[in-house]
């Protein structure tokens, strides 16, 4: 795809990978239109970048059901969607707050699908687009103390997959994004809870993950747009991880060869 003069909307932008993300896009001549509670921090970067900001809560069902349209009004089409947007959970699961397991899921998995529902059509009738849901390597392996978090990773990979066989043939296109440690405030807070830190060090002791810098990650996501890649696994040490999860889905879509994936009209 070429990204020149094309609208993305990224979620969770005021900091961090969404931070990074943004400016990359910038970089490669497209035109950010930016989603965070945070909205000093987030109007300062749409400034930097050339882009817009458009402040709300992503755990707030009724503001995410007409955030698709609000923006489109308030900036353009939207060309690609990435669905950054994410919060931690670390605790034993019984004793986590009462809202959190309903907290987590809405913001890790509920609002990006809603997201996609609500673009989707818009991307269609206008010939294309393209979605990034930004996913965990928490969703396919299992640590003490991240099950909330873990599950709802679990559920955005396996809906960005199914939405992949959903949308085949037609225009608009996926990438999913599975990343191990990045260096942000999420996953700083991840260490507050001692097994999660402790299951964190023996992984990266033993050689299966090592941080990956932010703005690695939002150059391999803008690369994986340009060329319409279906994933960006990263660090690339811990791909095999990935890879044993892809293989059922892979081995899907090679059965189902041949079979309608959109009913006729």
């Amino acid at each position: 795809m070429q990204l020149q003069g094309r609208r993305v909307l990224i979620t969770g932008a005021s900091r961090g990978i969404g931070e990074a993300l943004a400016r990359a896009f910038a970089d490669a001549g497209a035109v950010p239109a930016l989603v965070a509670r945070s909205e000093d921090s987030l109007r300062s970067l749409a400034s930097a970048t050339g882009g817009t900001a458009h402040p709300a809560d992503l755990a707030d069902a009724t503001q995410v059901a007409e955030l698709i349209e609000r923006i489109e009004n308030e900036a353009g089409p939207i060309d690609i969607l990435v669905n950054n947007a994410g919060i931690e959970s670390t605790a034993a699961f019984a004793d986590a707050p009462a809202d959190e397991l309903r907290r987590v899921t809405e913001v890790n998995y509920l609002a990006p699908a809603e997201l996609c529902r609500q673009a989707i059509p818009r991307m269609l009738r206008r010939g294309g687009g393209h979605i990034v849901n930004i996913s965990s390597l928490a969703g396919i392996v299992v640590f003490p103390g991240l099950v909330t978090y873990s599950a709802s990773k679990a559920a955005l990979s396996h809906f960005t997959a199914g939405l992949r066989a959903d949308l085949r043939g037609l225009p608009v296109k996926t990438t999913l994004v599975e990343l191990g440690p990045v260096p942000t405030e999420l996953l700083a807070r991840a260490d507050n809870y001692e097994p999660t830190a402790r299951s964190f060090q023996r992984i990266e002791r033993l050689g299966f993950a090592v941080d990956t810098p932010r703005e690695t990650v939002a150059l391999g996501v803008v690369d994986a747009v340009r060329r319409q890649r279906r994933h960006v696994r990263l660090p690339r040490r811990s791909m095999p991880f990935s890879l044993l999860v892809e293989a059922p889905r892979r081995l899907t879509e090679v059965l189902l060869s041949g079979v309608p994936h959109q009913a006729k009209s």
